[in-house]
């Protein structure tokens, strides 16, 4: 079994909840999943745990990704969960659908982060906000910090950002150019989380562009006239 591909495949782990009150928990486990576990957690447990509750990888499926065992991975798994048990943070806002706010929020993080506008996003991200790039364990806490990784980053430069719903969360498809063939490419997955008027997360998933079709996204971008 080609293991990345079956993670992948569960990327879009958020089906359509008929209750919203089931749709809010929903994203609130997700969150908390990243949140906690980039934050709390030894890098073994941090993989575990967002395999197993974030992308819904069966435990034989992280053992055999793991070379190790069922056995093994559980109790990883349960250490894992009584950590996070012990470190709730604050759930983001539900934002899908989203509210005019959120709307003219995410529209302002567009246009600074097309901009490359530090001072524009530090206003648009809280203080305490975070920020981590799955599958890396580098994550970065503070809205300064954040504003100044994401306009200084190379990968950044020139980048376009299509909005997209990620597992129930407002994100975008991000696209790099296109050196060779012009126009712009996939280059990750940005969810975003809001709480209190401004953003609390950002999360950028890495190595995911042969799964954009998965949420609506075109497979590439025609260069802007």
């Amino acid at each position: 079994m080609d293991h990345a591909g079956a993670g992948l495949r569960r990327t879009a782990v958020l089906p359509e909840y008929r209750d919203p009150a089931d749709a809010v928990a929903a994203r609130e486990s997700i969150t908390l999943a990243f949140v906690a576990a980039l934050q709390r957690l030894p890098a073994r447990q941090r993989a575990v745990v967002i395999l197993a509750d974030v992308l819904a990888w069966r435990t034989d499926e992280i053992a055999g990704l793991l070379a190790t065992t069922s056995t093994a991975v559980a109790g990883v798994l349960r250490r894992a969960r009584q950590t996070l048990a012990r470190y709730r943070d604050l759930p983001v806002e539900p934002a899908m659908p989203l509210d005019p706010a959120q709307r003219r929020l995410l529209d302002d993080y567009v246009a600074a982060f097309t901009a490359h506008d530090v001072e524009s996003l530090v206003g648009l991200l809280r203080d305490d906000a975070v920020m981590s790039m799955p599958p890396f364990a580098a994550w970065w806490r503070g809205g300064r910090l954040i504003a100044e990784a994401v306009a200084g980053t190379e990968f950044c430069r020139n980048a376009r950002l299509v909005p997209a719903a990620v597992n129930g969360a407002p994100g975008f498809g991000q696209y790099r150019p296109d050196p060779v063939e012009g126009g712009h490419v996939p280059w990750a997955l940005v969810v975003l989380g809001i709480r209190d008027g401004g953003i609390a997360e950002v999360v950028t998933f890495l190595d995911m562009t042969d799964r954009f079709g998965d949420f609506g996204l075109p497979d590439r971008l025609s260069a802007v006239t």
